[in-house]
């Protein structure tokens, strides 16, 4: 898959933030898709044993929900821990599993944050930008904004708020499990996004492009110990 936008890596706190700060500006907030053929997943999973991560993403077909494609990447951390920086820490790997799928994706979902980032602009921003292709952004937990708990059934959501602006929104998948929260990458609307994330979700809270990432990078931490 070919990059579209490039920036230096080696970057300290400071600098990161800025780039996010410029980087942002060029987030599509409105729908810009192709017909979806395939969707991707990828998850980052981090060694308690040693500084090693590995990066994976699972790409499956989309109306059948059907894996057809994994790539897995194990590399060192090369950037330290620090909250709304993670992009900078999982992008690289996450980058070189990219380069070595065999199927390319219409549509992008990560187990993380899009629009819902204290600068707006979370790994699936980050990566939408990168390579211009939509990006979902589906967390499991918050990391910016308030909301008023959802009804229980599934389908049901409320917005995730911050300082009166809309940054997603807390989406019920299943009925009476614990919502997830969804919010925009890059070329695709909040409402499209959540739609997106249900189709994603026939049976379980998490979307499959996230279980199927999410088991690649278990499988793969424990061959790193």
């Amino acid at each position: 898959m070919e990059l579209k936008t490039t920036h230096r890596w080696d970057l300290d706190e400071q600098e990161a933030i800025e780039l996010q700060h410029q980087l942002a500006l060029q987030v599509m907030k409105e729908d810009a898709l192709e017909p979806v053929r395939y969707v991707a997943g990828v998850d980052v999973a981090y060694s308690e044993q040693n500084d090693k991560l590995i990066a994976a993403v699972a790409i499956l077909e989309a109306d059948s929900l059907t894996l057809v494609d994994t790539v897995m990447v194990e590399e060192s951390v090369s950037f330290p821990y620090i909250p709304g920086l993670f992009s900078f820490r999982e992008l690289p790997p996450i980058m070189k599993a990219f380069e070595q799928i065999s199927i390319l994706p219409q549509l992008i979902v990560c187990d993380g944050q899009g629009l819902a980032h204290p600068r707006r602009f979370g790994l699936a921003c980050h990566l939408g930008v990168l390579y211009d292709i939509p990006t979902i952004g589906c967390g499991k937990t918050k990391l910016s904004g308030s909301y008023i708990e959802p009804d229980i059934q599934r389908g049901s959501y409320s917005p995730l708020m911050d300082q009166h602006e809309i940054i997603g929104n807390v989406l019920r998948t299943q009925d009476g499990v614990k919502p997830v929260f969804v919010s925009i990458g890059h070329r695709i609307s909040l409402a499209t996004a959540c739609e997106w994330i249900l189709k994603l979700s026939p049976t379980y809270r998490l979307p499959e492009t996230t279980r199927q990432a999410d088991q690649i990078v278990r499988k793969g931490l424990k061959l790193t110990q």
